[in-house]
């Protein structure tokens, strides 16, 4: 049975994929956490974490990427560009918060919604 969250990566997916990036996988993972999306666009490779929120009563789907949750990401980002032959120089970190809208989803982009800090 696919969970809601899987639709959501899926949804994003294809929006991203519209928009013209490329997937290249899909949650990554490893110890320290997952990332949903790896695309490419152009010559940068994105990491992109996926937010549904069916309300904004705990909080937007975009406040929900508070900083422990941006440091998991970065660790996993960290892992995965150590242990792929992916050669890219580039990359972005973004975020696409789903909230359903009338009788449709609304989609909400941050391209590089945060930076690696050490």
């Amino acid at each position: 049975m696919i969970t809601l969250g899987q639709k959501a990566e899926q949804w994003a997916c294809d929006y991203l994929e519209k928009q013209g990036l490329t997937l290249l996988t899909k949650n990554y993972h490893c110890r320290q956490g997952e990332i949903d999306l790896i695309m490419q666009d152009n010559h940068t490779l994105v990491f992109v974490e996926v937010r549904y929120r069916k309300s904004a009563k705990f909080g937007s789907a975009l406040e929900s990427v508070n900083h422990k949750k941006q440091k998991k990401i970065v660790f996993t980002a960290e892992h995965y560009l150590l242990h792929s032959k992916s050669g890219y120089v580039a990359y972005r970190f973004d975020v696409i918060a789903i909230t359903p809208d009338q009788n449709k989803m609304q989609f909400i982009w941050v391209k590089d919604a945060f930076q690696v800090t050490k």
